[in-house]
């Protein structure tokens, strides 16, 4: 069984952690920053340096394809090159960076592929600088219109379509991906969950559906020293009790439930005024939707009048559940085990690219183990060991579903 390059790979994460690298080991690279542009020429040298042809779509993402005996649609696998502010050197790019150790591996074995094999570099998946986050992968699956992607504008007031087109990296319409045979992405875990288990992968079965309220509170301003408690309309106070209450509502949905008041506003915020209007966030992810639905129900209960406050909730947003294919998922659970890995499915919380992929194309995702379960911010981390072995498992799926679809091919004849 061929294996990758476990010291090349930890060469390459290195020479890429430069591009927008921080003073604590982190990096910044925001998408279409000159940092963005630095790492983007770079992985297009690397393409080349293995004959591999290279183009750009009208969004601005990278496809690098190695070509297959047969003329039809290729495995594609990536991620994304761009960071967030201070954020880790394994976050997107090491799905980049070990679909290109994949490559290496078949140069450097001399394997022609029987079907092409695709690199893909989406652009703008982190939405640190230009809203929203998987922004490219979003309008190639028709959830974005693309004219009001090219509008976004970051805090400089620079928009979108102007960073697309300064960066020499806007191609062709033509260019995007529209059919694969399979959409594979390997990515951080960006939780705990892997590294306490003492797990080497995670497959990955889908995307966590989740639901975003937003909840105001509005009371009644008045002096803090002068105004009897009894006599006062305080929605700081009910707010507390209020959350209180979700939390204990919540927790007695599913232990697989998670939720968070990540948001908070106060007015008018001073010490010596009672405020008169609180607003928070409740957000929750889980995947079986009628779970969502008990988390919604619970929120649609608060009063909308106690303690001489309103309350009122909005949605604000929302995502189904995403269930990725499940010949796939099967595939790298052989695969884990040929390589006597140990393993687990799961579900991802965060979003990805391969939740929008898997809307027209088969897709599947690997996780590799976080250290203390860190992402997004300049301690996260992941073993080179780690990263070969997610690195190992992308290949060999990658061998199988080449074999697979040979073996289709001569039942057919």
């Amino acid at each position: 069984m061929i294996s990758c390059d476990e010291e090349r790979l930890r060469k390459t994460i290195e020479a890429f952690s430069t591009f927008g690298a921080t003073e604590n080991g982190g990096v910044t690279r925001l998408s279409m920053s000159d940092e963005d542009i630095i790492a983007r020429n770079y992985f297009c040298e690397c393409c080349k340096e293995l004959n591999m042809d290279v183009r750009f779509d009208d969004m601005g993402d990278i496809y690098a394809i190695l070509p297959g005996k047969k003329d039809v649609p290729p495995i594609v696998m990536g991620s994304h090159l761009d960071s967030v502010e201070k954020g880790g050197r394994f976050d997107g790019v090491l799905g980049v960076l070990t679909a290109l150790e994949v490559i290496r591996t078949f140069r450097h074995y001399n394997i022609e592929p029987e079907i092409p094999l695709m690199i893909v570099n989406f652009t703008n998946e982190e939405g640190a600088r230009f809203d929203p986050a998987m922004m490219s992968s979003g309008v190639l699956a028709n959830k974005f219109e693309k004219s009001k992607m090219l509008q976004s504008l970051d805090k400089e007031g620079i928009s979108f379509g102007e960073a697309l087109k300064e960066s020499g990296y806007e191609g062709s319409v033509e260019n995007r991906l529209t059919e694969a045979t399979a959409y594979l992405e390997l990515h951080i875990e960006q939780g705990p969950v892997l590294e306490r288990q003492q797990i080497d992968i995670g497959v990955v079965e889908g995307v966590l559906g989740m639901v975003c309220y937003e909840i105001t509170i509005n009371g009644e301003s008045n002096h803090a020293g002068t105004t009897p408690m009894s006599m006062r309309k305080d929605p700081l106070f009910l707010a507390a009790s209020i959350i209180t209450n979700l939390r204990q509502n919540l927790s007695q949905i599913d232990e697989e439930l998670v939720y968070t008041i990540g948001r908070m506003n106060v007015t008018p915020n001073i010490h010596t005024v009672i405020p008169n209007k609180v607003v928070f966030t409740l957000e929750a992810r889980h995947k079986d939707p009628n779970k969502i639905e008990q988390v919604v129900d619970v929120i649609q209960k608060i009063p909308q009048e106690v303690e001489g406050c309103t309350t009122q909730s909005t949605k604000l947003w929302g995502r189904d559940t995403v269930v990725f294919d499940s010949a796939i998922c099967n595939q790298l659970e052989v695969s884990c085990k040929n390589h006597h890995y140990s393993y687990r499915r799961m579900y991802s919380g965060a979003g990805h690219d391969a939740q929008f992929i898997a809307s027209y194309i088969p897709s599947a995702m690997i996780f590799v183990p976080s250290v203390n379960g860190k992402s997004h911010c300049e301690e996260e981390e992941t073993s080179y060991a780690d990263c070969a072995k997610g690195a190992n498992v992308l290949l060999e799926t990658v061998l199988a579903l080449q074999s697979n679809y040979s073996m289709k091919k001569e039942e057919c004849i």
